[in-house]
């Protein structure tokens, strides 16, 4: 009887993980196929023969698993499994994988970054600086925008997960009243929670830490907008279509919020007509291009996690199963 094949590994958009992060090699043998980046038209000749596959961003939708007849496990190299038709998995009986809190350091210290920045207006102060206005102002400082300190401020945090767990650690760190708010539209509040609109009255500064769902998608728009008493700044690192991104541009404008910082975007890259690029004259915006994950640190615990993923399946021991 001939020894059975070794199973076939495809890796179908390595360059979504940065060169920093190694990828080890299986500790059985195996068959590995690595590709920069699948094009759709390219993913189901890519995996036809294949029994992992590894995806990041690649979708894997139904005609592409039904045409992978070997195919046992779709290991995502990230937390969402958004690009992956679950039900044609549980349909083809093909288990999927993810990745879980490799990004507990990371994310949090990006949106304090940007909270930072914005707070203490760092990126005006700099381009200010770079045309020359510190050598006109015939002092030695100047004081052309504000500066808030974060102790005192109310920081309002949207999910409690360990993304926004570790955020409010951090908030509390630097001495801030931290609150965490409660689902839009829901009768009752529980024990912990602030009332949501409650919340985006009292906030000096709102993160988004959630999923992107039918019921959060445009969380925060030109209703809630208008409930921001404070003027707080608007923190997304979550998702982007978390915020209508038009509705955005209005607040920002118009001065109904004091700032955002977004890492994300409703489209990923953006179109050069997408909303977000249009607010790039704003000295109170920053837009950062969905990097708040990529340290070289938490990439590699997420390529060490992920090789680890796939030994366990192969060991009848599975781990991480989405389902």
């Amino acid at each position: 009887m001939e020894d059975a094949a070794p199973p076939r590994v495809v890796f179908l958009d390595r360059a979504t993980l940065g060169p920093s992060a190694r990828l080890r090699s299986l500790a059985v043998a195996h068959d590995f196929v690595s590709f920069d980046a699948t094009p759709p038209a390219f993913i189901e000749e890519r995996i036809a023969d294949a029994d992992i596959v590894i995806t990041n961003k690649t979708p894997l939708r139904a005609p592409s698993i039904m045409a992978a007849p070997r195919l046992r496990l779709i290991a995502v190299a990230a937390t969402g499994t958004d690009v992956v038709d679950l039900a044609a998995c549980r349909a083809q009986n093909v288990a999927v994988c993810n990745i879980r809190d490799y990004a507990l350091n990371t994310v949090p210290e990006h949106t304090f970054a940007l909270i930072l920045a914005l707070r203490r207006s760092l990126l005006a102060y700099r381009a200010s600086v770079a045309e020359g206005r510190w050598q006109r102002s015939g002092q030695f400082c100047y004081f052309d925008f504000p500066i808030k300190d974060l102790a005192g401020a109310t920081l309002g945090v949207f999910g409690r997960g360990e993304l926004g767990s570790a955020v409010a650690r951090l908030g509390k760190a630097f001495g801030m009243e931290v609150i965490f708010v409660e689902r839009k539209g829901v009768a009752s509040v529980r024990a912990g929670y602030v009332p949501f609109e409650e919340a985006l009255r009292r906030s000096d500064i709102l993160t988004l830490h959630c999923p992107l769902t039918l019921a959060t998608r445009h969380l925060i728009g030109t209703p809630e907008f208008a409930l921001m008493a404070r003027r707080p700044l608007l923190i997304n690192t979550a998702r982007g279509g978390l915020v209508d991104e038009l509705a955005l541009g209005k607040a920002l404008r118009s001065g109904q919020i004091a700032g955002a910082g977004f890492d994300v975007a409703s489209e990923e890259p953006p179109p050069p007509d997408h909303p977000l690029l249009a607010l790039s004259d704003l000295p109170n915006f920053i837009l950062t291009p969905h990097v708040a994950w990529a340290s070289e640190d938490a990439m590699q615990v997420l390529a060490d996690q992920l090789v680890g993923n796939i030994e366990a399946f192969l060991a009848n021991a599975p781990r991480n199963l989405v389902q």
